[in-house]
């Protein structure tokens, strides 16, 4: 797997009125995922362990994990298509009768959120990485100036 993804972190969280950006990336290269507005907002809230009113859905699905011994491994955002982002959670069950791992495909927003949940790893395809375009110096010149945009 080593060679197949490059360790990424979320960089970034930029609120707009049609969506929000997460800048995705590591120390080469950021690029940016587009994503809803409130899936924005909740990637924030778990990345600053920010305390929520209600459990919200990812919250839920965090307990139902933990109810059946199910943590996530990994998440990998995998490819890109007609500008849709591709991911995919790598889920592992553990008990004392046996391990076992799921791979699931889901919404990069979702494995991104569940990831931020659970502080587990994120990767990108080596592929996928090569292809998007570098946005690092657009996230400098946003944490220069000050604006919305929330760091890691």
């Amino acid at each position: 797997m080593k060679n197949e993804v490059v360790p990424v972190q979320i960089r970034g969280i930029l609120p707009a009125n049609s969506g929000c950006a997460l800048f995705v990336g590591n120390d080469d290269k950021v690029f940016v995922i587009n994503v809803e507005p409130q899936m924005g907002a909740i990637i924030g809230m778990f990345l600053k362990n920010a305390p929520k009113e209600r459990p919200l859905t990812h919250d839920l699905i965090n307990l139902i994990f933990q109810g059946f011994s199910i943590n996530v491994e990994r998440v990998v955002i995998t490819d890109l298509k007609n500008s849709t982002y591709f991911a995919r959670i790598i889920l592992q069950q553990q008990n004392e009768l046996a391990r076992k791992i799921v791979e699931l495909d889901a919404r990069p927003s979702d494995c991104l959120a569940l990831a931020a949940a659970q502080k587990k790893p994120i990767f990108v395809s080596t592929a996928l990485f090569a292809q998007v375009e570098d946005m690092s110096e657009v996230l400098e010149k946003m944490n220069e100036s000050g604006s919305e945009a929330e760091s890691d």
